[in-house]
């Protein structure tokens, strides 16, 4: 396992074939990538709009809101500056996944604690695999274009598990992200190899 993974926590690194299927499918991949960071805004706001008491949480995701927004810019422009469109969104099998694993019932604390740690979890595989595309592909501009997404997802990362630690006890926290991580390598071990999917 790499360095960067280590530090990420994640069990199962991503197939290194996957950056060259990703060179291929550069429409497929900006669009994958441009609906993922939507997605992400999105999260944020609803997990505002389900604790708004939580003050912390209000106040560390509404920046992220804004910040993931611009992403989804970012990344429709350069589709455009490369005469490339964006196309439909399509089902994101690893996100259901993770989703379908998330505590049925439990308390409340349970629930926001699974929310979170899922947030977390699709943060640092999509920082491991900008990494990839910031040191795997042929074009030196996207391999920047990467680089400064791969650090932006971790700081998002962190953030989440902070968040987590916030509101929960620490060793539960530590305990359910271990559960998490394994569940999280279950699932990539199930999903084809696929470049024209961030996940």
């Amino acid at each position: 396992m790499s360095q960067k993974n280590a530090i990420l926590g994640l069990k199962l690194p991503t197939d290194p074939r996957w950056v060259n299927l990703a060179a291929i499918s550069l429409e497929d991949i900006l669009t994958d990538h441009a609906y993922c960071e939507q997605k992400a805004a999105t999260s944020c706001i609803s997990l505002i709009q389900g604790y708004p008491e939580k003050e912390k949480l209000v106040t560390a995701l509404a920046p992220v809101v804004t910040e993931e927004w611009g992403h989804f810019r970012q990344v429709l422009a350069e589709l455009q500056k490369r005469g490339l469109h964006l196309g439909k969104q399509r089902k994101d099998q690893y996100v259901n996944a993770l989703l379908s694993a998330q505590t049925k019932g439990g308390s409340a604390e349970d629930r926001l604690l699974d929310k979170l740690l899922i947030c977390a979890l699709i943060e640092a595989r999509s920082c491991e695999r900008f990494r990839l595309l910031s040191e795997g592909l042929e074009d030196e501009y996207l391999r920047e274009f990467y680089r400064r997404f791969m650090v932006s997802e971790a700081g998002h990362y962190r953030l989440f598990i902070d968040l987590a630690h916030t509101y929960i006890p620490g060793e539960r926290v530590k305990a359910r992200w271990q559960e998490w991580l394994q569940t999280e390598a279950g699932i990539l071990q199930t999903l084809a190899l696929r470049g024209d999917r961030m996940h």
